[in-house]
Order: C-alpha cells, then sequence, then structure tokens
C-alpha cells in the first residue's frame, strides 16, 4: 500500500454446492455457484508488525503479531483470515501491518461456506494490500491450507475454488484431479432457494474429517490413489470377495455415483435441461443420506417437502452436512410461493418458519 490512508476493498461471494458432495477431497468433480451474498474486507495500513481484524457483524476485535501468527481458540471466525495471512507470509509475502475490517452476509452454520468467502475475501485483499500476484488457483490454495492448519477442517478445494472463480448467472465445475475450471451458463428461467435447518453446521467436531478417513481407506484398500479412480466394477468386486465391506464401502459408492451426477447434470445444463438436474439432485440426496450419512432429520425433512412444491424441480443438501442447509432448484417466479410454502409446512411440523435465501447465481 503506498501511502498510510489508502485502502483497499476486496469481496468474495459465499458458494453453494450444486452438485459433488464430498468429491472434492477423493479428487473427484464439482458444480458449484457463487451466491449474491457474500464477504468483504477493506484494508487500511497498521502500525508496526500488527495485524488486526474487527468483526462488524460480531463487534469483535483481534489483534495479531504478524511475526507470531498463530490459531485462535477453537472455532473462532479470526482463525480463517488469520490463516489466510500467515499462508501468505509463508509464501513469501512482504507483509505490513494492517487492520482489516470484515462484513460478511453469509449465513454462519448454514453449508454455504461463510469461512471460504472470509478466506477469500481476506486473500483478494491482502493480494492488493502486500503487492502479490497469486493467481486465483493459488489464492484457493492459500484458503484451503488456513482451513486445514488454521481451523482443523481438511476440506478440498471446491468451497475456495466456487467462491474465487464464481461469475454471475454461471455455475462453476471443477475437476479437482486437473484442476481444470469451467464455467457453465445456468438457464435463466433457474433460481435457488436455500432452506436453513437450524441445526448448526460445525465441520470442525470430527465428522467430516471422519468422513474423509474413510474415503482413504476404501482407496487404500481399492489400490487407487483416490476414489476418482473407482468404478461401479471395482466397487463391486472388492464387496463380492469380502475386501471393502461397512462405512468405506458405503462412502466409496457414494463418490463414485456423485461423480457420475455432476458429468451427467453439466451435459444437461449444457443442453438447458434443468428437469433432468432436478432429478440428478434428488438422487444426490439420497445418497448423501443413506450412503454417506451426512443428512440429518431435518435436512431429510426439507428436502422431502421441498420436492412436493409446485415449481420446484430438486432439492438436496448442501456443503458438508450434517446440519446446515437445503438447496432447492425452482423455477423462475415460483421462487415467493416456494418459500411461503415450505415455511408453512416446517412451521406445522417444528412451530417455526426456517430461514430461506432466494439466489441466482452469482459472482464477478
Amino acid at each position: 500500500m503506498t501511502s498510510g490512508s489508502e485502502s483497499v476493498v476486496a469481496h468474495a461471494p459465499g458458494r453453494a454446492e450444486w452438485l459433488g458432495n464430498h468429491t472434492d477431497y477423493n479428487d473427484g468433480l464439482v458444480l458449484g455457484i457463487g451466491l449474491e451474498v457474500g464477504a468483504t474486507v477493506t484494508v487500511q495500513p497498521a502500525c508496526d508488525r500488527q495485524l488486526v481484524l474487527r468483526a462488524l457483524d460480531l463487534d469483535e476485535t483481534r489483534h495479531c503479531e504478524l511475526d507470531a501468527l498463530s490459531p485462535a481458540e477453537a472455532g473462532s471466525w479470526a482463525n480463517y483470515a488469520i490463516g489466510v495471512a500467515a499462508e501468505f507470509i509463508a509464501r513469501g509475502a512482504q507483509a505490513q501491518g494492517l487492520k482489516l475490517e470484515i462484513h460478511s452476509t453469509v449465513p454462519m452454520g448454514a453449508g454455504l461456506s461463510s469461512s471460504a468467502a472470509l478466506e477469500c475475501a481476506t486473500a483478494r485483499a491482502l493480494q492488493q494490500a502486500w503487492g502479490t500476484d497469486f493467481d486465483d488457483m493459488e489464492l484457493a490454495r492459500i484458503g484451503q491450507a488456513a482451513e486445514h492448519k488454521f481451523a482443523g477442517v481438511r476440506c478440498g478445494l471446491l468451497d475456495q475454488v466456487t467462491s474465487l472463480f464464481a461469475t454471475r448467472d454461471h455455475a462453476v465445475f471443477f475437476d479437482c484431479r486437473s484442476l481444470e475450471v469451467e464455467r457453465v451458463p445456468v438457464p435463466p428461467e433457474a433460481r435457488f432457494v436455500i432452506v436453513q435447518s437450524g441445526v448448526k453446521h460445525a465441520l470442525s467436531d470430527g465428522a467430516y474429517n471422519e468422513r474423509r478417513a474413510e474415503c482413504e481407506e476404501a482407496a487404500r484398500v481399492l489400490g487407487v490413489g483416490k476414489l476418482r479412480e473407482a468404478t461401479p466394477a471395482l466397487l463391486d468386486a472388492a464387496e463380492g470377495d469380502g475386501q471393502l465391506h461397512g462405512a468405506p464401502l458405503r462412502r466409496a459408492r457414494h463418490v463414485v455415483g456423485e461423480n457420475a451426477r455432476v458429468a451427467a447434470a453439466v451435459a444437461a445444463l449444457r443442453a438447458g435441461d434443468l428437469s433432468t438436474v432436478g432429478r440428478l439432485m434428488n438422487e444426490s440426496h439420497e445418497s448423501s443420506r443413506t450412503l454417506f450419512e451426512n443428512s440429518c432429520e431435518e435436512l431429510d425433512f426439507l428436502a422431502s417437502e421441498a420436492r412436493k412444491i409446485s415449481g420446484c424441480l430438486g432439492a438436496r443438501l448442501t456443503g458438508g452436512g450434517f446440519g446446515g442447509a437445503v438447496l432447492a432448484l425452482v423455477r423462475g417466479g415460483a421462487e415467493e410461493e416456494f418459500v411461503k410454502s415450505i415455511g408453512d409446512r416446517a412451521l406445522a411440523v417444528w412451530g417455526h418458519v426456517p430461514q430461506a435465501l432466494v439466489t441466482g447465481a452469482g459472482g464477478r
């Protein structure tokens, strides 16, 4: 930053995983969208070698020494920003003292990756402030490393790549093995309603890492590097001779099927066939429920009820699971009635109306 009064502003959207549940760290295929909500980071110079983080929405401030960055307490929002700064420094950034003001409109704990939005907005802000020239894929890796080392979640690259590469009216199709990114046009009649289950979505409590370990165990038994290389026939053979069974087998069947669903959905999008995409979303949720076992009663209720509402083409959990939100694909013009109907159905069973976010595919 060239002057004492200069400031920079950077933004990154939240993301919704359209299809590709837990495929990213298995070198698989994912399809995501950026949202019309996100995180904004405003940066100004600070004295000495201080990193001052101010979360406006939480009214919290953290002071860190740039030369001794370490995680805050477990579960703190600050870890995502501190971790990104630490990764910049580890990559040779000429770090100077900064004040970061953070504002986010992404609901926390809803499976919409408020953490990745914060990481990516922070990365874009530090890129400007510290004069680095990392490309977007490297910024995604920086965010991923921050999540691994400072938040304790062994995530793949899906969240960060979707946030950084998202463009308006397009989905982000990401091959996690080749690292190729393609922006696929989304038909204009497609709208998304994200309905929160009310169950706190917390991946750092171990369930996410447990699923990842089970996938790695399945790959080891199958003799492949990652489950991306597995096929239904290979799974059948390993099950038939008793090598693969129980949870690792179920996880592997989900991942293999989910990769196929992502590829099919991309082909359907290119043909403008939203009905097929909706059907694939429904199949994905059932696979998450029965094979990956990362759904919950509230998510199952919302997905099931959403499919009964006129104008809804498909619904599934989005994100890591274990709570969070359901993503419904709704035809344009039906959003208002959908939100009212899903709210009425939840009110009758739960006694309250869940929060719902209506969005298109967002981004730059």
